[in-house]
């Protein structure tokens, strides 16, 4: 009873919370018929500047930290963000039913960051004692913008093979097809290669993944403390409550296309964090012994690789991939990943005690 006890708190807990309590309300909004709207100029400045923001706060982290000792931790929350997409790509985006652009939606935002989940674990940390370095926060973007921008490019790979794959042949041996070819598309070689690069480039240059990795640069190699303090965090709140209001109303809308798939997503958000945070757990652990990361940065590390993305992921997926359901990786991310990822959190402390 005191688990149960404790899962309900915890769920209770984040629904309050702002960024989930925004997008309940954008969920009963819709369900009332509530004609709300925001014109999509405005929606699209919003995730602009919160991306800028975010990159921003992350760039400004990787300045102020060790370099030398951040290299190997960094390459581990990279490979750490990529490899959670791939699982996702093999799984859930496999399922029976599960559309492969929701899947892979999905599981970009189960290897990006929450950074609220990161924030509680090391209060977590603070208050039981554990050691962790100070860079933790910039291992944020290494795994974020690696998820992100390796999800959105299996995608746009995998629609892209499809809709090669429709395409027919006459009998006089000409091409047909119910839509043009892409430009990007029928470049003529006929290269897989040169199709994926191609596909790489276009995500690189969507505005969502420009605008995280224009605010990065800012971050690293200008001085933007100024305007990042007075301009960009007193904004964000405010408006990440518009975008989640905004997406609330999107999920219910199209809740209806998951009916029959439910099942396969409550199965990845109840399982994921914790198959995703023992894989973090591992790579710290290898980190640790290359370089002497702590025991705290190994915990970090899983909790970061058990978390889903609240902040950056749900705007940058809206803006690259607009065709994937809302409902799917939003409600899974933030519905169930979130809590599970919080309350895995004992169990890797209990891991370092164990094993570090």
């Amino acid at each position: 009873m005191d688990i149960l006890a404790t899962i309900a708190s915890t769920v209770f807990e984040q629904m309050q919370k702002p960024t989930l309590a925004f997008l309940i309300m954008g969920v009963l909004l819709a369900a009332l018929g509530s004609k709300f709207e925001i014109p999509e100029p405005v929606y699209k400045f919003i995730v602009i500047l919160l991306l800028l923001k975010v990159g921003m706060g992350a760039g400004i982290s990787i300045r102020d930290a060790d370099l030398l000792s951040l290299i190997v931790p960094a390459v581990g929350a990279a490979f750490v963000g990529i490899a959670i997409v791939f699982i996702g790509s093999r799984t859930l985006a496999r399922w029976h039913g599960v559309s492969k652009v929701d899947g892979l939606a999905t599981a970009g935002l189960f290897g990006a960051v929450s950074a609220s989940t990161l924030a509680a674990g090391m209060a977590i940390l603070d208050e039981s004692d554990i050691a962790y370095e100070g860079f933790i926060g910039a291992l944020y973007p290494f795994m974020d913008i690696a998820a992100l921008v390796t999800a959105i490019a299996l995608a746009k790979v995998s629609a892209a093979r499809q809709e090669m794959s429709d395409v027919n042949i006459n009998a006089d041996g000409t091409m047909k097809t119910g839509s043009p070819i892409p430009p990007k598309l029928s470049s003529g070689d006929g290269d897989n290669g040169a199709m994926v690069r191609a596909i790489l480039i276009d995500t690189f240059r969507s505005p969502a993944i420009s605008a995280l990795v224009a605010g990065l640069a800012l971050g690293i190699f200008a001085q933007p403390d100024a305007v990042f303090k007075s301009f960009y965090e007193p904004l964000f709140r405010g408006l990440l409550s518009i975008l989640m209001l905004i997406m609330g109303m999107e999920a219910w809308s199209r809740l209806s296309e998951l009916r029959n798939v439910a099942h396969a997503y409550i199965l990845y958000g109840l399982a994921a964090p914790i198959i995703h945070g023992l894989l973090g757990f591992g790579v710290g652990l290898i980190a640790h012994e290359l370089t002497g990361f702590s025991a705290g940065g190994v915990i970090l590390l899983a909790v970061m690789a058990a978390s889903s993305s609240d902040i950056s992921g749900p705007p940058t997926m809206r803006a690259a991939l607009p065709e994937a359901n809302s409902s799917a990786y939003v409600g899974t991310s933030t519905g169930l990943g979130t809590p599970v990822a919080i309350l895995s959190i004992p169990l890797f402390i209990a891991l370092a005690e164990l094993l570090i």
